[in-house]
C-alpha cells in the first residue's frame, strides 16, 4: 500500500461530481480536506490512478499524481495529521 496525492486545477465552470464520484469509489480510503487535493490509499501506481480519473476531466485541466513520502509538513487539523499518520508507510 502507498498513499498518493491527486492534485488538480479544474478549468471550465462545470460539475465535477463525477469526478469526485470516482476518484471515491476507486479509491474508498481516501482524504479530502483541501479543494484540490485528495489522498489516496492504494495498491495502484500513479499511471494507474491517472488512466482511472482521466476520463472525468477535461483536456485544458490539470492533474498531478505523487506518491506521498514520510517527509510532510503544514498546518491540518489533527483529524487530518492523523488519517496521514496512520498511513505514514
Amino acid at each position: 500500500m502507498a498513499v498518493y496525492m491527486i492534485g488538480y486545477d479544474l478549468n471550465k465552470d462545470k460539475d465535477y461530481n463525477e469526478l469526485y464520484d470516482a476518484i471515491k469509489s476507486s479509491y474508498p480510503t481516501y482524504w479530502h480536506h483541501l479543494d484540490s487535493t485528495w489522498l489516496v490509499d492504494t495498491t495502484n501506481d500513479a499511471k494507474t490512478i491517472k488512466e482511472k480519473i482521466k476520463p472525468h476531466i477535461d483536456d485544458d485541466d490539470s492533474l498531478l499524481i505523487m506518491r506521498v513520502t514520510s517527509d510532510y509538513s503544514g498546518w491540518l487539523t489533527e483529524k487530518a495529521w492523523k488519517w496521514i499518520k496512520d498511513r505514514d508507510y
